[in-house]
């Protein structure tokens, strides 16, 4: 039988409760984890997919706008993708250390940040840029130097003038297999997995909670999702407010 909780003194208590009586504890966790640290969901009412820009985002993320405009693909990245002064928020804080595994949507670095040692990051990272010709990798803070880059503003690498591309996954091209793969066995192998601030609507991501077989499912999310049904516990509050034990 489903607990539902909507209030965040209720739902941290049951939270700790939850990571009192598991040894095997996984996360899997979007976006709106990372709204606390001032970086934008996509899809809520003030997300970045209700916002007006040139081109609608799902266009400006996808390999080929990037392969066609990478001028205005960069613009996007720099000023929307990039957050370098956002810091981990209670979320991210009280699951360092805590945790199997942390599998996020996220590519902003912050469970990272705040101590998680192993994160499984579905979509890659904005902290790894890659020169397509040699491989050198650049940080996010590089990108938004400008210090190399071509007449259109696309950055380009000093060791051998070739493209670069964040170490992201667009909307066109696939997962990373060896992330996938170990973000598989960790959920299979927790005997508790929480979901939070993530509508589980991302495909292939979204599937990963089908090879979770142990005790517990607990789901953390403002807005429902399609797991609602299948959760142990169901905490509709802000994710932040519910990670205060």
């Amino acid at each position: 039988m489903t607990q539902a909780i909507t209030d965040s003194k209720q739902a941290s208590a049951a939270l700790a409760e939850l990571f009192g009586t598991h040894k095997r504890v996984v996360f899997f966790g979007g976006a709106g984890v990372s709204t606390a640290s001032g970086i934008p969901d996509f899809r809520s009412v003030d997300g970045l997919y209700h916002q007006q820009f040139a081109y609608p985002p799902e266009t400006m993320l996808s390999h080929s706008f990037y392969e066609a405009h990478p001028a205005e693909f960069f613009d996007f990245y720099r000023t929307k993708m990039i957050a370098l002064g956002a810091k981990p928020n209670r979320c991210h804080t009280k699951l360092a250390g805590k945790l199997n595994a942390v599998v996020t949507q996220n590519i902003d670095g912050l469970h990272q940040m705040a101590g998680s040692q192993r994160v499984f990051e579905l979509h890659g990272s904005v902290h790894r840029n890659i020169c397509q010709s040699c491989g050198a990798v650049y940080s996010a803070e590089w990108i938004c130097s400008r210090e190399h880059e071509d007449a259109a503003g696309v950055p380009v690498c000093p060791a051998c003038g070739g493209r670069i591309k964040p170490d992201v996954v667009l909307y066109e091209e696939p997962l990373d297999e060896h992330v996938l793969t170990g973000a598989v066995a960790a959920i299979a192998a927790a005997d508790a997995l929480i979901v939070g601030g993530t509508s589980l609507v991302v495909y292939p991501a979204a599937g990963l909670t089908r090879y979770f077989t142990g005790d517990t499912l607990a789901i953390c999310n403002l807005a429902p999702t399609d797991q609602d049904a299948n959760a142990d516990l169901l905490i509709s509050c802000d994710i932040a407010a519910a990670f205060a034990f």
